[in-house]
């Protein structure tokens, strides 16, 4: 939403008490903004703290989740519950690395305990399930081709690590066939330069859904 001149000028023409007054009415309709505020503003935390503190909280809750394994659907449902959390960190604090590190953090974590049950549910039971691990593994190639290239380095294993978990399910590994995604770019840590235009391509072609 754009705003014109007038509307800008009225507003800083407000007193310093109503201006405060209008900012915690606004804050309260937006706890991720508010958050991102206290985070800046208030908080000690740096941003490998929330980081860590992430981190702790995607292994602790995907075990619980697979300890608590019932169908593909269901499991779907909790990763989705997670990934938000993951995105509200990257909202608050514009953690780019931590982006890329999380997300593969939380489908290495989830193929680890999980793929034996992935790899036995028929195709239909578990379809969207694993299109939705595909088009975050896409998403996480994209999002690290974007990072300086000094970075590569820190994720090759946990990229290689990811590809062989998914070449192992063999319903997962054609789902990954059939919309594009070339394991050997995980294997390999050899990540396409474009491949945001190869993503993007593929999602235009109706796949990745």
């Amino acid at each position: 939403m754009k705003f014109d001149t007038d509307f800008k000028k009225a507003i800083s023409m407000l007193s310093s008490e109503d201006k405060d007054k209008l900012i915690f009415r606004l804050l309260k309709k937006d706890p991720v903004l508010a958050d991102q505020l206290y985070f800046e503003l208030v908080s000690k935390d740096t941003i490998l703290d929330r980081r860590h503190r992430m981190e702790l909280k995607i292994k602790k809750y995907v075990e619980y989740i697979s300890d608590n394994y019932y169908t593909p659907g269901f499991l779907l449902m909790d990763v989705r519950s997670l990934s938000g959390e993951i995105t509200q960190h990257i909202q608050t604090t514009k953690d780019k690395y931590g982006e890329v590190s999380l997300n593969l953090l939380m489908l290495n974590e989830l193929l680890d305990r999980n793929n034996e049950q992935l790899s036995i549910s028929t195709l239909k039971a578990s379809y969207t399930m694993n299109i939705y691990i595909i088009a975050r593994t896409f998403r996480i190639l994209v999002l690290l081709k974007s990072l300086h290239e000094d970075y590569y380095i820190e994720f090759e294993e946990d990229l290689k690590k990811l590809g062989q978990s998914i070449a192992t399910n063999p319903i997962l590994s054609e789902v990954a066939l059939s919309n594009g995604l070339v394991l050997n770019w995980l294997i390999s840590g050899v990540i396409p330069d474009n491949i945001a235009t190869i993503h993007k391509n593929i999602r235009a072609r109706g796949l990745l859904r």
